[in-house]
């Protein structure tokens, strides 16, 4: 079932007479229970693109539908209603620092006229999922990155909405941190059936815990799909500067070629570049190879330079594509 469908979604700002494009025609949609990642550099209209999503911003063309509702048509009423099962986390986890963590995770409970003795079982409820319940009488101050942001997922989770919405959830937190904040989300999606939205500008979020990503570019969708199949086969440049590792190497001769391979599952397990040389009889130069998980599978990837002679780089092309990588010029960027 369909959560978000937006189609030809454009947004435009007026200021002092001058006019900016934030995004131009975005047509995707999300799918109940997903974890679907819009990913894009700073000022690429990510962030606006999301705040479309629960009409904290208007579009100026197109439309956005919430389980079929148009929310342009809807009252504001009807707009708090769906506020309600819409709820968001920030980079700056936007706790109220002179109360508890309890009374922080009571607060939306308490807007909704939650009578109190049931606000705090179901605040307590949240604080276990969480992991957090031993610091209910603790405040803001008190708590590292990591837990101030579990304790905004308890208070996001407490009025039992259907989305998630995550704008930089992460950015504010150390790489273990962000593990275990990542870990926790795709448990209470795995648990809670949740759909959740990530807003990210990093790509290794994206692959941790995302099933399929937007890549936005100047306001403008590039690309959308299977996160393991943007990670293996990107096909936008956007999406390739995402994707591709970084490399430092020039190629060693202006005829000389650089090529991604990528590799998963069993094909990570045999040796391509000495099968290369002993089918073959050419060599490449190894700069640079990792390794990664995409949605739970196991990923490799390799920068290798390839010699000047069309022929020769043919045959080498060929033989990785027999072996069932996937092969991408890196020179292309």
């Amino acid at each position: 079932m369909e959560v978000f469908q937006l189609q030809g979604v454009s947004k435009t700002y007026e200021n002092d007479g001058e006019t900016f494009r934030a995004l131009e025609d975005v047509s995707l949609t999300i799918e109940e229970g997903e974890i679907f990642g819009i990913i894009g550099m700073s000022g690429a209209g990510k962030s606006t693109l999301v705040r479309t999503l629960n009409r904290l911003e208007d579009v100026s063309e197109g439309s956005v539908r919430f389980y079929g509702q148009d929310l342009a048509t809807l009252s504001r009423r009807d707009i708090r209603n769906i506020r309600q099962q819409i709820a968001m986390i920030f980079q700056s986890f936007n706790l109220l620092g002179q109360r508890s963590v309890l009374a922080n995770v009571m607060q939306p409970l308490k807007i909704a006229g939650v009578p109190r003795h049931l606000r705090k079982e179901k605040a307590l409820e949240m604080l276990r999922i969480v992991g957090l319940e031993d610091k209910q009488r603790a405040y803001p101050s008190r708590l590292s990155g990591g837990q101030r942001q579990r304790v905004a997922i308890a208070r996001a989770l407490a009025a039992n909405p259907k989305v998630l919405l995550c704008d930089e959830a992460t950015s504010a937190l150390d790489p273990k941190m962000t593990g275990e904040i990542l870990d926790l989300l795709k448990e209470i999606n795995r648990t809670r059936k949740l759909t959740i939205v990530i807003i990210t500008h990093e790509m290794s979020v994206v692959e941790k815990i995302c099933n399929r990503v937007a890549i936005i570019d100047q306001g403008r969708l590039a690309e959308v799909g299977e996160v393991a199949e943007i990670f293996r086969n990107p096909t936008s440049n956007a999406a390739r500067k995402l994707v591709f590792p970084s490399n430092p190497f020039d190629p060693s001769s202006k005829n000389n070629k650089l090529i991604r391979l990528v590799f998963d599952g069993l094909a990570a397990s045999r040796p391509f570049i000495a099968e290369l040389v002993e089918k073959t009889g050419k060599t490449v130069n190894i700069l640079s190879a990792n390794t990664k998980s995409v949605g739970g599978i196991g990923y490799g990837q390799m920068v290798v330079e390839v010699p000047g002679d069309e022929a020769e780089q043919q045959t080498i092309i060929n033989f990785f594509r027999q072996g069932g990588l996937s092969v991408q010029e890196v020179n292309a960027l």
